[in-house]
């Protein structure tokens, strides 16, 4: 997984050149399909490490009616909401060419 700490993607909504992100494929469409895909993946790789984290603290109660306030859970939550979202890690990887794709179509023509 890429380091999503250290990370120059950013947190607030920004507005991307067009001709930045089909540059690699001359296509829109496609380039957008492989950022959502490469999103798709950093989203399960960020909730899988979020969720080993907040076990690490998880305290396991027999009664529903006491629910206890774990700080720490609290705060590796609070942490994982204020890194930039997975959209924008896969935007970012894809305009500095982090991202390896293939077009299938392409290879099976070729064949």
């Amino acid at each position: 997984m890429t380091d999503i700490k250290n990370s120059e993607a950013p947190i607030n909504t920004t507005t991307i050149d067009k001709n930045i992100i089909d540059a690699p494929t001359n296509n829109i469409y496609e380039a957008i399909s492989i950022i959502s895909k490469r999103a798709n993946q950093i989203n399960g790789d960020i909730k899988k490490e979020l969720l080993e984290k907040l076990d690490e603290f998880a305290t396991y109660n027999d009664s529903l009616e006491e629910i206890f306030e774990n700080k720490e859970q609290i705060e590796v939550s609070k942490f994982y909401e204020k890194l930039p979202k997975p959209h924008s890690l896969a935007v970012q990887e894809w305009i500095e060419n982090k991202i390896y794709y293939r077009n299938t179509q392409d290879e099976a023509l070729e064949k």
